[in-house]
């Protein structure tokens, strides 16, 4: 062996041979239940970050684990189409030759699309075979596949037959860079400081950061139980205006609030979501004003044509000519929604849009949960969940894209949102609807691995998708499509701070890989992790499982290459256990207690007695899913009991103490190998077993 571990040597290696043996696919087995994971299919838009690391860490660790208790177990990959994301990326790239994608048209443009599509979404496949993902990629899906797409418009079809899609004139969130309508998911909202304008309607004064769309209010509103304005409600004003004189009416509405501002609102409902809802009520007009390009139309007069910005300031600066500005605060800090995509500030606009129902589809779900058919980890996540589900609006599908899947109607030019076909995922990537059935007496995917066992993924995306994959579960399939949701939280700076490039702050995964090993990124990930918290992550503590990593390599250069020549090996036998897929099980011969020496020796019992402690600590770990609790344990027992004790004790009695340091460190390799496969692999090939890999040997058991 090396003097020093080399990851570059064992890396590659071992995955190569994972793969081309086939250990990655399970064989069904009409008399085992399958263990199953759907990857959250990361977006095919560019490199793998420290949250997919995450995940592919928590999941792998999963997976081969089950793998070693005997499971069948499936692990299906794939990427997302993702639509805005996806465009606004090829968009950007064109922007460098100075074209846009109407410059191309659609046909090119999509053309330009696939190809990078081609090129990153491979990339990804390999970045997560670099982190050891040990997923089928037989059965790898993409978003946009033939077969995909045929299950989304079968979804579609379903939900508009049964009257649960409607097409209707609704207030949507707009992004004018994009060209699209975004669901309230895809809004990020800031706070940011923007000039608040106390502006004079006649006898009244009222504020807002909006004056540019004055020019689509089409009433003032108080609030009913606010005395200073009772007298004018119901009348119809005369006022002094930017274009010159016109008529307001000043009705009542309890959405008012009479602590803001000078407790009057104008109302407009085109542009505003309250105002909107003010309007539905009142039956006002809705009067749009800035077009979908954000620029301000012909009911602007000699303000049309502007942007919203520009439109701002010269409206401003014509209201104050007239004086209808009596003062203005600086200081006003407000949310502001901008597109998760782009950045570009939210319009509210009054489009017409397909929805989906939602509340029927959400009442099965928070059923579902409430009776225990789905559980989440942790637990306090339900109630985030059940109040989400229970105030649900309905949803905006359509988007005014080129790239993803075209509504299935004649004459339908948008797309679907990109939520809508990820919804599909848990099922649509086993065969759903066409392979539901049995063929020659064996059962199709979908028949054998759906329902999938554990969702497992970020808590950020319980709304976006979490909860769309059972509510969409429930109604195409009328099965739950998992059974335990796992949400992990995210990974933050030393100090606590979101990653970012701006910052300076973001530490790449695939560049800590190849600096400290895959194994120490891992672990690294893993320790210190609890269900649905944020961790923080540094390069030192990457660097410090690297030390554990050198730890075990020197472990095993003291047990493999300083054996003494007298020395007696463990030796093994083929198990009586059954065949899993087309391998033997292997067990060893030697039992607990034909490893002791003759003279009993107490630091053989005791070593033997806490990795039995061990081995019932992790699996009772991670089967509780307490991933930290588990790799804490192994990295406590393998570096403070085992190397620093055990092995200390045993150098003036190496001969007769050879079995048992085989032994343990065999057995605490198999533990470790779910958190660190590749120098576990690398290790246990090198002392006495009978299988052909650690990945299919059979999980330890407390004796």
């Amino acid at each position: 062996m090396d003097k020093v571990y080399d990851q570059t040597k064992v890396e590659q290696k071992w995955y190569k041979f994972w793969e081309e043996s086939g250990f990655f696919k399970p064989k069904i087995d009409p008399n085992k239940k399958p263990y199953v994971i759907a990857m959250p299919p990361p977006n095919v838009t560019g490199e793998l970050h420290l949250g997919h690391a995450l995940t592919a860490s928590i999941e792998d660790l999963l997976i081969r684990y089950h793998r070693m208790k005997g499971d069948p177990t499936l692990w299906i990959p794939g990427v997302d189409h993702a639509g805005i994301a996806t465009q606004v990326v090829v968009e950007k790239e064109l922007s460098k030759e100075g074209k846009t994608r109407h410059d191309l048209g659609k046909d090119e443009f999509l053309k330009r699309v696939w190809e990078w599509v081609e090129k990153y979404g491979r990339r990804i496949d390999a970045q997560h075979k670099k982190l050891g993902v040990s997923a089928d990629w037989s059965r790898r899906k993409f978003t946009l596949d033939p077969d995909y797409q045929e299950a989304v418009k079968e979804a579609f079809l379903r939900l508009y037959k049964k009257e649960l899609i409607y097409k209707a004139e609704r207030m949507i969130n707009w992004c004018s860079r994009c060209e699209t309508v975004l669901s309230d998911l895809e809004v990020v909202y800031r706070e940011q400081k923007d000039p608040l304008y106390y502006i004079k309607y006649g006898p009244l004064t009222l504020a807002t950061v909006r004056p540019e769309t004055k020019f689509g209010d089409t009433a003032l509103a108080v609030n009913p139980q606010d005395k200073r304005y009772r007298k004018y409600v119901g009348q119809t004003l005369e006022i002094e205006d930017v274009l010159g004189k016109s008529q307001i009416k000043v009705i009542e509405d309890e959405a008012v609030d009479p602590k803001f501002g000078t407790g009057v609102i104008k109302v407009t409902p085109a542009h505003d979501p309250t105002d909107f809802e003010i309007g539905q009520r009142h039956n006002l007009e809705i009067r749009q004003v800035i077009d979908f390009n954000g620029k301000l139309n012909e009911k602007a007069g000699k303000f049309a044509g502007l942007t919203i910005a520009e439109a701002r300031i010269q409206v401003v600066q014509e209201l104050e000519k007239k004086g209808l500005i009596e003062k203005v605060d600086q200081n006003y800090v407000h949310s502001v929604g901008h597109c998760q995509r782009c950045d570009t500030t939210v319009e509210p606009m009054v489009s017409l849009q397909w929805f989906v129902k939602m509340k029927p589809l959400a009442e099965p779900a928070i059923e579902a949960v409430k009776r225990g058919e789905i559980k989440i980890i942790p637990k306090r996540f339900e109630k985030i969940y059940f109040q989400w589900l229970e105030n649900i609006k309905d949803w905006t599908i359509s988007r005014q894209l080129w790239w993803g899947h075209q509504i299935p109607l004649e004459g339908e030019e948008d797309v679907l949102d990109t939520w809508f076909s990820s919804s599909l995922w848990p099922f649509a990537t086993l065969g759903w609807p066409s392979s539901t059935k049995a063929s020659e007496g064996k059962p199709s995917d979908y028949e054998y691995f759906y329902p999938t066992t554990v969702m497992e993924t970020g808590y950020d995306i319980l709304f976006f998708w979490v909860s769309r994959m059972i509510m969409m579960g429930l109604f195409l399939t009328g099965q739950v499509p998992f059974t335990t949701v796992y949400l992990h939280g995210l990974i933050r700076d030393p100090m606590g701070q979101k990653m970012s490039k701006s910052k300076g702050n973001v530490i790449e995964p695939l560049f800590m890989a190849d600096k400290y090993g895959t194994d120490a990124l891992r672990m690294s990930l893993i320790i210190g992790n609890t269900p649905g918290k944020d961790m923080r992550l540094s390069e030192p503590k990457i660097q410090g499982l690297r030390n554990f990593t050198n730890k075990l390599w020197n472990i095993g250069r003291f047990i493999i290459d300083f054996a003494p020549d007298d020395a007696k090996h463990l030796s093994v036998i083929p198990s009586e256990h059954s065949e899993r897929g087309n391998l033997n099980s292997r067990k060893i011969a030697t039992s607990v207690a034909t490893l002791l020496p003759r003279n009993d020796n107490k630091n053989d019992k005791e070593i033997l007695e806490k990795l039995n402690q061990t081995t019932e600590a992790v699996t009772k770990a991670l089967e509780s899913f307490r991933f930290h609790d588990a790799a804490n344990t192994l990295y406590e027992f393998t570096w403070h009991q085992f190397a620093d004790k055990y092995i200390e004790s045993t150098k003036d009695r190496r001969a007769e103490a050879q079995p048992v340091l085989e032994y343990v460190f065999r057995t605490s390799l198999e533990l470790l190998h779910p958190f660190m496969p590749f120098i576990t692999e690398e290790l246990w090939q090198r002392l006495p077993h009978d299988g052909k890999s650690i990945m299919i040997a059979k999980w330890p058991e407390a004796k």
